[in-house]
């Protein structure tokens, strides 16, 4: 099992849903975590939430934990869906988060989910 969820717009990527995201966000723990803060410094994300590290000029943020009320590295990895070998988040866990923030990018990201077969409205 994997030490790490793709997380943020990443599952829509998985999914056809967006052809492009500004950033990866990525949930790790253990290993993953450990390799990742001998490669940048953490420090305080924008939700205030845990901690994160930027590389690749901010291309991708790693936490190791998602936003509040969120649930924890561990159970976010684990209700991982793998598409080509790589851990994705669920887009109904992604829709629960853009609920909740809504912004503009958000509520866009909303009407996709919902209109994916298979999710709720879609």
């Amino acid at each position: 099992m994997a030490d790490y969820v793709v997380a943020g717009s990443g599952p829509l990527l998985a999914h056809g849903l967006r052809d492009v995201v500004d950033d990866l966000d990525i949930v790790a723990r253990g290993a993953a975590r450990k390799t990742v803060l001998e490669l940048g410094d953490p420090q305080v994300p924008p939700s205030g939430h845990g901690s994160m590290v930027t590389l690749f000029a901010g291309d991708l943020e790693i936490f190791d934990r998602w936003l509040p009320d969120s649930p924890g590295p561990d159970r976010m990895i684990e209700a991982a869906e793998c598409a080509q070998g790589i851990p994705f988040s669920p887009l109904s866990g992604v829709l629960t988060w853009k609920e909740r923030l809504g912004g503009q990018k958000d509520q866009d990201d909303i009407e996709l989910i919902r209109d994916y077969p298979g999710q709720a409205g879609g």
